[in-house]
């Protein structure tokens, strides 16, 4: 588990790094940099968004828990309540690395921004798999249909709420891991809050 001190610090490295390369890009591709440095955030969360719609409670930190089927276990997310059907947004752009719904996670997705991995579960909808091995996550009720290795933007809609795997009522189960070291999504939150 990551301290909220070194947190902080790796988020704001992160967001120096991600503006540094953004402007490397910008320069390489013979565009003024004063035109597009404007669109990179001056702080890393000002694009970031919450992750959910019609958000109604948070029902089960991150971190050991009695686990709802039985035992204590370690909890590696934060699960959000909200209404079934409830939309799902992207906390932050990036590429969506994997989909499926053949696990305790149910139906879900995998994104990847700028060092993070942020972890969808229990969505409605199912994966698609097309004889090229193109993988789709796909909700025709939700009106939403993403392929895997898709680019998405912060806030956009990526699922709904349902209750998928393994469950006992509808909910996001959120997942972070920065640099490959599971985060604590209330700290992300709560840096969010504190821009």
């Amino acid at each position: 588990m990551v301290g909220l001190a070194s947190l902080v610090g790796l988020i704001w490295i992160s967001a120096e790094l991600w503006q540094s390369t953004f402007k490397a890009d910008a320069q390489e591709a013979d565009t003024p940099v004063a035109e597009v440095a404007a669109a990179p955030p001056s702080t890393p969360w000002q694009s970031a968004s919450f992750p959910v719609e019609n958000f109604v409670a948070y029902t089960s930190p991150f971190g050991y828990r009695n686990h709802p089927y039985g035992g204590r276990r370690f909890h590696y997310g934060l699960d959000i309540a909200a209404p079934m059907g409830s939309y799902i947004r992207s906390w932050w752009e990036g590429t969506v690395t994997r989909v499926s719904d053949n696990t305790a996670c149910g139906t879900g997705i995998v994104i990847e921004s700028h060092g993070w991995l942020h972890i969808y579960c229990h969505m409605q909808g199912h994966v698609v798999v097309e004889t090229d091995g193109d993988r789709w996550f796909v909700d025709h009720d939700g009106g939403l249909q993403i392929r895997q290795g898709d680019l998405v933007t912060s806030g956009q809609r990526i699922g709904r709420v349902g209750m998928t795997g393994s469950t006992t009522g509808p909910h996001l189960h959120w997942g972070m891991k920065y640099q490959g070291s599971w985060v604590d999504p209330t700290v992300v939150l709560k840096a969010m809050m504190e821009k």
